[in-house]
């Protein structure tokens, strides 16, 4: 079974990827502070650039949750998605090697949050394949707007 040629499987991975994001972003939105501090604690960003990340970062998941839900510019929508993985899977497992044990910060900044570890690393693995299938799909279904906008 090809899982780029399959269109409910493309839709599956869109929609749970969209809401994963979505719902990622919500904590994050409304606590900054508390996520600035959890990015600064993986101590892999220049102390500077956390607010930023801190602040941009999940607007971007939400922005990228709902392009994929609504099937708007999907394609870059699951680079997106693509890269926030790559990025998520190299700060985790740069934490994890270097023996730093704190908060994920992935779902949630405040109290309740997992820790890095390798299972977040195979999460995050698995999504990427996921928005992998879905940037590869040949049909494009669901899709709301013509690719070339």
């Amino acid at each position: 079974m090809n899982f780029f040629k399959n269109k409910w499987i493309v839709i599956a991975f869109r929609l749970f990827l969209g809401g994963l994001l979505i719902y990622a972003s919500f904590d994050k939105i409304e606590n900054p502070e508390a996520f600035a501090k959890i990015i600064r604690n993986y101590h892999a960003f220049p102390y500077a650039a956390t607010n930023i990340l801190a602040l941009l970062l999940p607007w971007i998941e939400l922005y990228t949750g709902v392009c994929l839900i609504f099937g708007i510019f999907v394609d870059g929508a699951s680079l997106l998605t693509m890269a926030m993985m790559g990025v998520f899977i190299i700060a985790i497992s740069q934490a994890v090697l270097r023996g730093i044990d704190i908060e994920c910060g992935c779902f949630k900044v405040t109290e309740g949050s997992s820790r890095v570890g390798m299972r977040r690393i195979i999460e995050d693995i698995i999504y990427l394949g996921m928005a992998f299938v879905v940037w590869k799909r040949e049909e494009k279904v669901g899709e709301w707007l013509p690719k070339s906008l």
